[in-house]
């Protein structure tokens, strides 16, 4: 029989799996008694669970919904980018210094991956081998501590949902980026990585704000319809 603990990770994962993959999405009622029917265990290790994504910042308390999957507000998503933008340049100075010729290729085949997920108009395939391009570029930096912190603010970002990909050209703009970016670490220029990295992260912050804006101005129309109550007499 599968031990409290087990029961709670287990549980604990897959939750965190629907988070980053959006089949949770940020707003999400999180219902303790609909997830222990789901994994056939009791409440105890699903609030465990909970509690720890509450912790990383996944799910939190809401006074009308409850426990749910957070949803960031536009001052939240800002300072995400800006630490985006600081620790992604530090972790592309040193890729440039400190990854391996293996890594710095294994690279170089995920950017031509996504390349070619872009030329056969398969946005959400190139923003899947996108994330793994990032993640692949923080374990080339050699640093435990930033590929930690780099880690966290990725579950950050599963929370926004929608690829910024569908938003003008960003999807073009983004491999021209990741090229130039490429062509640094290969040269061995940290200070040049660095550069990039953060102007690649600035114009994803653009994207989204745009994209944030575009979301909102689909929801207005509803949400007028609802506030406002029809005259009558």
């Amino acid at each position: 029989m599968s031990s409290q603990p087990s029961r709670s990770e287990h549980a604990y994962q897959q939750l965190r799996a629907s988070i980053h993959s959006g089949q949770l999405e940020a707003g999400s009622r999180i219902r303790e008694a609909e997830l222990a029917d789901r994994f056939g265990i009791s409440r105890t290790p699903i609030r465990e669970a909970i509690r720890r994504l509450e912790s990383e910042g996944l799910v939190c308390s809401s006074t009308h919904k409850g426990m749910m999957v957070t949803q960031l507000d536009y001052q939240s998503v800002i300072e995400l980018y800006q630490m985006r933008e600081l620790l992604e340049g530090a972790a592309a100075a040193q890729t440039a210094r400190l990854a391996s010729d293996a890594e710095l290729s294994a690279l170089r085949n995920l950017l031509n991956a996504e390349r070619q997920a872009a030329e056969q108009g398969a946005i959400q395939q190139q923003a899947r081998i996108n994330k793994t391009f990032h993640q692949a570029l923080y374990q080339a930096a050699h640093n435990r501590y930033l590929i930690k912190s780099l880690g966290s603010l990725q579950d950050a970002m599963a929370l926004l949902g929608s690829t910024t990909y569908q938003v003008g050209n960003r999807n073009a703009d983004a491999i021209e980026e990741h090229e130039t970016l490429m062509q640094a670490l290969e040269a061995r220029n940290p200070e040049q990585a660095e550069k990039i990295a953060r102007a690649h992260i600035r114009a994803a912050l653009t994207a989204r704000i745009e994209l944030l804006n575009q979301q909102f101005q689909q929801q207005l129309p509803q949400f007028e319809e609802k506030s406002v109550a029809p005259l009558t007499g």
